[in-house]
């Protein structure tokens, strides 16, 4: 039996990853949440035309909480596999992997407001 080549394998891994890329958009309310801050957070970048260091942090923010939620998704996910009962120790798991998601958040938020702040006091008075 033939192997698959190189190109073969790489596209379906791609495939698999945009799958689940999808999947977490279509069924996670919160990432619905993360989606919209994110394209308000790069409204106000452009707008204010924040310095390309600025805009490294504020993409690196955004990545964080998406992967933070993706990894969220997935440990939820499987935690529901292999425990459908209820286990305490399923639910820790569940909130430590929310916990990180929340961490994410708030450190993005805290470095959104360092960045955004000098632009809104200059707005502001003109």
């Amino acid at each position: 039996m033939r192997r698959p080549s190189f190109f073969s394998t790489r596209y379906n891994s791609f495939k698999f990853a945009f799958k689940g890329m999808t999947a977490v958009f279509r069924t996670e309310p919160n990432m619905h949440l993360h989606v919209l801050a994110s394209i308000i957070v790069f409204v106000m970048a452009y707008r204010f035309e924040v310095t390309r260091m600025e805009w490294c942090l504020l993409i690196f923010c955004v990545g964080l909480v998406w992967m933070a939620e993706i990894f969220n998704t997935s440990i939820e996910t499987l935690v529901n596999l292999v425990s459908p009962e209820y286990n305490i120790l399923a639910g820790k798991t569940k909130d430590l992997a929310a916990g990180a998601v929340l961490m994410a958040a708030i450190t993005a938020a805290i470095i959104g407001l360092v960045i955004f702040i000098p632009y809104w006091e200059a707005y502001v008075k003109g």
